[in-house]
């Protein structure tokens, strides 16, 4: 178990019994433990002393568990919180969740799930503690929404957001692999009456099948192998809230017709059972993919597309926003050198002049990460790594005239592609070498013009 020798739990249980057993159990598990048979006590408790976890019952006399977990999050917002359920009561579960639980057990309960429980409220805590630095990132990249990048492209992203924040709308986020599509989300959802409600986001190619639809939409207990208790799923848990689905291009044809059922009627149903759920979630979502090429290729449905693109955002690329990467390179380098309590290193003008002209295949992202390093080794060679493969002579140029009548510059870049991939039989590697191209940038055009190995 995690930190047992040193983590201080306080239960919370007005059944002598039930308190005494737990005690006991936690005690012999070399936990410190205090207990209290009421809310009020409990919070005199949480006052006077500093704990690791609250186990609660949720049914405690006048007050209950979730009035101690209300009280519990707005005072100790990193405490660990359980909640105990009598059995069959799952809405208490759901709701408990939804107001911040960091696990709920339902009666009666072995020790082992006890321990399991405690050990899950512990990580939990510890990673709020941990997480506290990331979080004054995150709002430093909240920042970046409405302060970092005056471009024209960039103000129709700011307007646009400022227009739906308020909306319930369903918001599509279009645009390459770095552009910032989970930071408009999180905008949106900063910026509309759902703040205080839970932004769960969920990156749709990184689920694995066969637990998709239990994980997005929850399942009952013995809805299948392993499936030892009643599982909340995403969806359920964002309830008053927004769900962000990332990379929706990437979700099976199945789940697909689950999320437009969803949108059509805003319930589910958990996997396992009959019952419908209804729920009030906003639901946004974002993909690097042309959603109208998969739809005519046959690998996402037309009637879900438009259920989405109700109001579409287009993140714009690094490249078509130039004006902007001297402003987020003076960002980031005053960002991460608070972060890494390092100095703040000076670019000089021909650093900016560099910068200005390298053509960001990994966007803004790779902007953060290449002025990260610059700030952690205050090297200049680090921040301009593989620079010059644009910004060097044209001596390794092949000979070419442009035409006067001029030319569809997309076709000619579609055939650079497809000839480099043939003349290297398909190797992708030495493809985007021999093109002095990133291999990830070379991936991208490959996708972008729908260009196979064959």
């Amino acid at each position: 178990m995690n930190n047992q020798h040193s983590a201080k739990i306080l239960v919370v249980e007005d059944d002598p019994e039930q308190r005494s057993l737990i005690c006991e159990i936690l005690t012999i598990s070399h936990f410190q433990v205090m207990s209290a048979d009421c809310v009020e006590k409990a919070i005199l408790s949480l006052k006077d002393d500093k704990f690791d976890v609250v186990f609660s019952d949720w049914k405690l006399g006048e007050l209950s568990g979730l009035d101690l977990l209300n009280y519990t999050r707005k005072n100790f917002p990193d405490l660990g919180f359980i909640i105990a359920t009598a059995y069959g009561t799952i809405n208490h579960a759901v709701e408990a969740l939804q107001n911040g639980a960091d696990d709920y057990l339902p009666k009666p309960f072995k020790r082992q799930e006890l321990l399991l429980t405690i050990d899950k409220a512990l990580k939990a805590k510890n990673l709020r503690g941990e997480n506290k630095l990331l979080t004054a990132q995150l709002s430093e990249q909240k920042q970046l929404i409405g302060l970092v990048g005056k471009t024209p492209e960039m103000q129709s992203v700011y307007q646009r957001i400022d227009k739906i924040s308020s909306t319930n709308a369903t918001v599509l986020i279009l645009g390459e692999s770095g552009t910032g599509k989970e930071l408009a989300a999180r905008a949106l959802h900063e910026n509309s009456n759902r703040k205080s409600q839970a932004f769960i986001a969920i990156n749709c190619g990184a689920i694995a099948e066969s637990i998709a639809e239990a994980e997005l939409f929850g399942a009952e207990k013995g809805a299948y192998t392993g499936a030892n208790s009643t599982k909340i799923g995403r969806f359920e848990a964002a309830n008053n809230g927004t769900i962000f689905l990332d990379e929706i291009g990437e979700l099976s044809l199945s789940l697909q017709a689950h999320l437009l059922r969803f949108l059509q009627e805003a319930c589910i149903t958990r996997l396992g059972s009959n019952e419908e759920i209804s729920l009030n979630v906003r639901v946004i979502a974002a993909t690097h993919r042309d959603l109208e090429q998969e739809v005519i290729k046959g690998n996402f449905r037309e009637d879900l597309y438009y259920r989405l693109n109700v109001v579409p955002i287009k993140m714009p690329p690094l490249r078509e926003r130039q004006q902007d990467i001297a402003l987020l390179a003076d960002h980031f380098i005053q960002t991460h050198s608070k972060q890494h309590c390092c100095k703040a290193p000076t670019l000089t003008a021909e650093l900016y002049r560099q910068l200005l002209e390298y053509h960001w295949p990994g966007n803004v992202r790779e902007l953060s990460n290449r002025i990260e390093r610059f700030v952690l080794l205050d090297d200049e060679q680090e921040l301009t790594h593989n620079f010059n493969v644009l910004t060097s002579n044209n001596s390794n140029l092949p000979d070419f005239t442009l035409p006067s009548e001029g030319f569809n510059w997309e076709n000619f870049e579609r055939f650079c592609l497809a000839a480099t991939l043939k003349k290297h039989q398909g190797n992708r590697t030495k493809a985007a070498k021999y093109l002095k191209m990133s291999y990830k940038a070379f991936l991208y055009r490959l996708e972008k013009y729908q260009i196979t190995d064959s």
